[in-house]
């Protein structure tokens, strides 16, 4: 199918992407825009390079945080593994105005990438229903409906801006985006693809979270792809042993058990189980009841992922399912964490779950935890009828793990496209499929 270069449906689309793009640029300009945590990211480049202690108090120094709980407050340090540190140390090249710059350009890049790999992905998963190769659906679909590329894309950057952990990464100047970029393609590539499971050995490197992906690919049978990113981890942790011996022992025997690096666990940007366990019990330390909560919804997410795949046949919620669930259970994930929220919204859109698309995407984006008390102890007071508004993407994500277990434990065996398997040699083939030898009766 062909299409003229310019209709004005793709005006349309472009100019909704400009005006988007105006208005983001507008609220940019009225407000402040810390981009604090390029600051926290050169400071790490620079204590590499400097030789101190990534990992001291007050590294980053006063009020760089973007909240009073937030990243860069007095007293915190580094939060991720040495291996980020040291790749870091490319953001001391530049000034801190022109890393700003750099920053903002390269997640807004990296936003329609996302939404690129996103559609990919979704039309990937419903070809394989239809019957399409999964290699021709990667090569020629972008959509399940065909489309221009830039009647798809550009709409969807420009609504993608305005979701809170979307706006939230690019004012923060944050690197979740390029994160679940890094993930979403290396998975979403075909399993006999050279080397598929290396990219998200490095991102889970980079920041522990990712890590769930690698028990996904061992439990839905894609052992060499998960032993490539255990390998790809294994490598990361090594090197950073190799360049920083003693901050890589100060983080695997201490900084690691230390949940509050970042800022107080129990602040409304932390959307994880853990925070939504310690408002709702008001204790800054939900100790045993998130531990044993946690280790549930892990088997229970990681059980619904697998089905997902291994009995339905979709790779996209298996992918989703299990995004979610590593969300959920570590102790702290940030509302900027949740960038997931782009390929969610794409793949309830592309199967017409319009409701459900509808309130997953105004729960992304009502940033109703900045409407209530949420600085310090009052977020550990506030009465029950104010915690669903403090923990929306918990609670949106528990509720979307409890459905797709429902509906994966109804699906019967063979509904959709399963994992590939090896097409039997000819020698397992019987005779009648064997061309040019008829059956011979007995």
């Amino acid at each position: 199918m062909t299409y003229r270069t310019v209709t004005s449906r793709s005006l349309i689309a472009v100019g909704a992407l400009v005006l988007s793009l105006a208005a983001f640029a507008a609220v940019c300009v009225t407000r402040p825009v810390p981009l604090a945590d390029t600051r926290v990211y050169r400071a790490e480049g620079a204590a590499v390079l400097g030789g101190t202690d990534p990992y001291g108090t007050d590294l980053y120094g006063t009020g760089t945080g973007p909240d009073a709980s937030g990243p860069g407050t007095p007293g915190t340090g580094l939060a991720y593994p040495p291996f980020a540190a040291i790749l870091f140390v490319p953001t001391t090249w530049l000034s801190a105005d022109a890393l700003k710059v750099v920053f903002v350009l390269g997640n807004l890049a990296l936003l329609a990438l996302l939404v690129r790999l996103s559609l990919r992905l979704v039309a990937r998963s419903a070809a394989a229903r239809s019957g399409v190769p999964p290699s021709a659906a990667t090569a020629t679909a972008t959509v399940p409906v065909p489309l221009p590329a830039v009647m798809t894309l550009a709409p969807a950057v420009a609504l993608g801006l305005w979701l809170e952990p979307v706006a939230r990464t690019i004012l923060l100047g944050e690197i979740t985006l390029a994160l679940a970029c890094l993930v979403l393609w290396d998975l979403a590539r075909p399993d006999h693809a050279l080397g598929k499971g290396f990219a998200l050995g490095i991102a889970a490197g980079i920041t522990l979270t990712p890590a769930l992906f690698i028990v996904y690919l061992l439990l839905t049978s894609r052992v060499r792809q998960g032993l490539t990113a255990l390998a790809a981890f294994t490598g990361t942790v090594l090197l950073g042993m190799l360049v920083l011996p003693y901050a890589s022992d100060e983080f695997w025997t201490r900084r690691i058990f230390e949940t509050d690096r970042t800022g107080a666990a129990w602040a409304a940007g932390n959307q994880s189980l853990h925070g939504l366990l310690a408002r709702l019990l008001h204790t800054p330390e939900p100790g045993a009841v998130w531990a044993a909560l946690a280790l549930l919804t892990a088997a229970a997410g990681l059980w619904t992922a697998r089905r997902a795949v291994v009995r339905s046949g979709s790779e996209t919620w298996g992918i989703l399912l299990t995004a979610l669930t590593a969300l959920l259970v570590t102790p702290v994930s940030w509302s900027h964490e949740w960038v997931w929220c782009v390929p969610l919204l794409a793949a309830l859109l592309a199967e017409g779950r319009l409701r459900t698309a509808a309130v997953a995407g105004a729960v992304w984006t009502a940033r109703s935890f900045w409407a209530v008390p949420y600085e310090g102890e009052p977020a550990l007071r506030l009465p029950w009828w104010q915690q669903p508004l403090i923990a929306p993407y918990a609670l949106c994500a528990l509720a979307l793990l409890a459905h797709a277990a429902w509906h994966h434990t109804r699906a019967p065996v063979g509904d959709g496209t399963p994992l590939p398997r090896r097409a039997p040699a000819a020698k397992d083939r019987p005779p009648s499929s064997t061309p040019g030898r008829p059956l011979t009766p007995r």
